[in-house]
């Protein structure tokens, strides 16, 4: 088992991955030894397009990726207790590579490690993990992240306003354009049928003869 040294006031603080989407945090049982962080700049090259100096093909610049950070070597070791790892430690990273109900997406997490937020918003992209130990009777008591890849994920979008309300299914299914143009179609009978306009009309008045 890898050696975990406290900090300078003596207390172990763990590595941990907590969520507000109603799935359980996952603990690190052994800190990580290291932490492999992922910086990309998207670019496409012209082949049509090529610098004067060397002829080298232009590059044009797009975004940035998404940062990413991989933790190898993961260990979860139950052989003590007898419980079975699985259940006990792995359960959290499954539930974390799952949809969650109600959402189009898996869980939200913050990865943390004592005061700093390594990533404020990301969510697990891969999980690669193995069984190493059994007891006789098949338990296992060992498991092994061979690698968990965390990528960052984008800022929620703002609330939408308190005078446009989101339309519900309802509303999508019945406001289409021909249920529109009908509607038009009856508020200009009506209009022509009462000789109404968008604007109010005032009665002229008759002004008498003068003898």
């Amino acid at each position: 088992m890898p050696a975990q040294q406290p900090n300078q006031l003596g207390n172990l603080i763990k590595a941990k991955l907590t969520s507000q989407d109603g799935v359980p945090p996952i603990n690190f049982m052994f800190n990580p030894t290291e932490l492999f962080f992922h910086r990309i700049v998207e670019t496409s090259e012209n082949s049509g397009a090529r610098t004067q100096a060397k002829g080298q093909p232009k590059v044009s610049f797009s975004h940035t990726k998404a940062d990413k950070i991989v933790i190898n070597k993961i260990i979860y070791d139950t052989y003590e207790d007898g419980s079975d790892v699985v259940e006990k430690y792995i359960e959290p990273f499954k539930k974390a590579i799952e949809f969650v109900p109600g959402k189009e997406r898996p869980p939200i997490y913050t990865f943390s490690w004592g005061s700093r937020e390594y990533l404020r918003r990301c969510f697990v992209e891969k999980l690669d993990y193995k069984l190493t130990m059994f007891l006789p009777d098949g338990t296992p008591v060992r498991a092994v992240i061979e690698g968990l890849t965390l990528k960052e994920a984008d800022e929620p979008k703002p609330n939408a306003s308190l005078g446009t309300p989101s339309p519900n299914k309802t509303t999508r299914q019945s406001d289409t354009p021909a249920s529109r143009n009908k509607r038009n179609g009856n508020n200009q009978g009506q209009n022509s049928k009462t000789g109404k306009t968008g604007s109010k009309v005032k009665k002229g008045k008759t002004v008498p003869k003068q003898k």
